[in-house]
C-alpha cells in the first residue's frame, strides 16, 4: 500500500511539473511574440492563434495550481489517481476545443468537457449523493451539445462547410430564419453549461466534488461557454439575438446576487457567485463586447480558484454577522458620485471607448456603480482620517482599471483576427427598459428591502436549492 502511494505521489508530482512547464513556455511565447502572434493552421481539422494560447496559458495555469493544491489536499483519498486521470481528461479536452477548425470535432470535444467534468462531480463512487450529482450534470451537458450539434450541423447544411472559419465566412447566405434558429440553440447550449438560470441547478448539485475539482470547474469550466460564444460571434450578430444574452445574463446575475446573500453554506454561496458573474459574462456578449467578456472570464477565473482553494480557512474565520443598515451622509454621498463620475470617464478613456450613446454605456454605468461602492465602503469605515478616505478610493479604482485596461486591451489583441468581438451596437428602448430594472434591482439588494417581505425570501431560497436527490439521500 506504501509503494502504490508513492508511486502516485511520484506521478502527481511528474504532472504537476509538466503543467507549470506548458504554462510557463505558453506564457513566455505570447509575452516575446506580442503583439504579432503567429498562426498555424492543420488542414481542416486545426487552428493555433494568439486566443488559442491565451486559453492554453490559462487553462495550464489553473490546472497546474489546482493540481499542486490537489497533491497535499487528495492525499489518502481513495480516488485520488482517479481524479488525476479525470482532471488532465478535462484539461486536454479544453485544449482541444478552443484550437479545433472542424465542427464534428467541436461537438466532440465540447461533449468530452462535459463528460470529464461530469465525472469528476461524481468522483467518490461510493457516495450515493455524488453519483446523482454526476447523473444530473451529465444529464444538462448531453442537453447543451444536443442544441449546440443542432446549431452546427444547420449552419454545415446552409453553408456546405464543415469548418468554423469557412462557416462564418458564408453566414450571410443563410437565410434568416435558419440563422436565427442556430444562434438561439448556440445560446441554449452556451447558457446550460454556465448555469444560468433555469439551468442552474446542475452547479448547486455539483458541491460534491473534492474542493480541487470545484475550483477547477468554476474557474474553468462554466467560463467555457464564453469562449463558445465568441466563436460564434458572427452568428450571433447576424441572427440579431444578443439581447436575448444581454435579457438572460442580466437577470440571473441579479436574481444570483440575491441568491448568495441568503445562503449559510460557503460552497453554495460561491456557488451563486459563480452563477452571478456567468450572468454578467453573458450579459456583456449580448452587448457586443466578447472581448470583455473573455477578461471577465479570465478575472473570475483567477478570483474564484483563490476562494474556493482558501475556502476552508474561511469557514475556520467566519463568525456570523447581523445585517448593516446602509446610510449615508451628505457628504459622503457627494464623494461617492463624485469618484463614480471620474471612475466611468477614466475607464471609458483606459479601454479606449467612446463617448457616444450606445451599448458600451451599461458597462460603463456597472463601472461607476463598482466604484460609487467601493467608495461608500472606505468613506464609511470609522478607522481611517479623513485624509486616507480622500486619497484612498482614486488610488484603488485607477490601479485597477489600469489593469483591467491593461488585460481588456492585450485581449482584443490576440482575438483581432476573430470577426465581430467588440462591436458595441445601438441602445434600443427594450435594453434601456432592462438597465432600469438591473438598477433597481441592484439597490433592493444593496439597501436589504428584500428582508422586510418574507415571500420574497422564501421564492429565492426555493430557487437557490440543489436537486433533491444529492442531498442526504443515501445515508447509512
Amino acid at each position: 500500500m506504501t509503494s502504490k502511494y508513492l508511486q502516485l505521489e511520484t506521478t502527481s508530482n511528474f504532472i504537476t511539473k509538466i503543467q507549470w512547464f506548458l504554462c510557463i513556455g505558453l506564457f513566455s511565447f505570447l509575452v516575446l511574440n506580442y503583439p504579432h502572434i503567429p498562426e498555424w493552421q492543420y488542414g481542416s481539422f486545426f487552428k493555433i492563434n494568439g486566443f488559442t494560447l491565451l486559453i492554453w496559458t490559462l487553462v495550464t495555469f489553473f490546472s497546474a495550481l489546482i493540481s499542486s493544491f490537489g497533491k497535499n489536499y487528495l492525499k489518502g483519498f481513495r480516488y485520488h489517481a482517479s481524479f488525476m486521470t479525470l482532471s488532465l481528461g478535462f484539461i486536454m479536452s479544453i485544449m482541444l476545443f478552443v484550437m479545433t477548425n472542424h465542427m464534428i470535432l467541436l461537438i466532440a470535444f465540447w461533449l468530452l468537457m462535459g463528460y470529464f467534468m461530469s465525472r469528476l462531480i461524481g468522483v467518490d463512487a461510493a457516495w450515493g449523493e455524488a453519483k446523482e450529482a454526476s447523473k444530473l450534470a451529465l444529464k444538462y451537458f448531453l442537453i447543451s451539445s444536443l442544441f449546440l450539434s443542432i446549431a452546427v450541423f444547420l449552419l454545415a447544411y446552409q453553408t456546405q462547410d464543415f469548418t468554423l472559419n469557412g462557416m462564418i465566412s458564408k453566414v450571410n447566405q443563410i437565410p434568416y430564419s435558419i440563422t436565427v434558429i442556430s444562434g438561439i440553440c448556440i445560446i441554449i447550449s452556451a447558457i446550460i453549461q454556465s448555469a444560468i438560470y433555469p439551468f442552474h441547478r446542475w452547479l448547486l448539485s455539483a458541491m460534491t466534488a473534492p474542493t480541487p475539482a470545484s475550483a477547477l470547474m468554476h474557474a474553468g469550466f462554466v467560463n467555457g461557454s464564453g469562449i463558445l460564444l465568441a466563436l460564434f460571434s458572427t452568428v450571433l450578430f447576424t441572427s440579431n439575438t444578443l439581447i436575448i444574452l444581454f435579457i438572460i445574463g442580466g437577470f440571473t446575475a441579479i436574481i444570483a446576487q440575491f441568491t448568495k446573500l441568503i445562503q449559510v453554506n460557503v460552497k453554495q454561496k460561491l456557488a451563486c457567485s459563480t452563477i452571478a458573474q456567468m450572468g454578467f459574462m453573458i450579459m456583456q456578449c449580448g452587448l457586443g463586447f466578447f472581448n470583455a467578456a473573455i477578461v471577465h472570464l479570465i478575472l473570475h477565473g483567477f478570483y474564484k480558484a483563490y476562494l474556493f482553494l482558501s475556502s476552508g480557512e474561511n469557514i475556520a474565520h467566519s463568525e456570523p454577522q447581523s445585517p448593516t443598515n446602509i446610510t449615508i451622509k451628505p457628504l459622503q454621498a457627494i464623494a461617492v458620485l463624485i469618484y463614480s463620475a471620474i471612475g466611468a470617464v477614466l475607464f471609458i478613456y483606459l479601454t479606449g471607448k467612446s463617448f457616444d450613446v450606445n451599448s458600451s454605456i451599461f458597462l460603463t454605468l456597472i463601472v461607476a456603480i463598482t466604484v460609487g461602492q467601493l467608495t461608500y465602503n472606505i468613506v464609511k469605515e470609522p478607522s481611517l482620517s479623513i485624509l486616507q478616505k480622500s486619497i484612498l478610493p482614486p488610488i484603488l479604482f485607477i490601479s485597477g482599471m489600469a489593469t483591467y485596461a491593461l488585460m481588456y486591451n492585450g485581449v482584443t489583441v490576440l482575438m483581432n483576427d476573430m470577426p465581430m468581438v467588440h462591436v458595441p451596437t445601438s441602445v434600443s428602448y427594450l435594453e434601456i427598459t432592462f438597465g432600469l430594472i438591473f438598477l433597481i434591482g441592484f439597490f433592493i439588494m444593496k439597501l436589504g428591502i428584500y428582508r422586510k417581505h418574507p415571500w420574497i425570501y422564501v421564492k429565492l431560497l426555493n430557487i437557490s436549492q440543489p436537486n433533491k436527490k444529492t442531498v442526504l439521500m443515501y445515508k447509512s
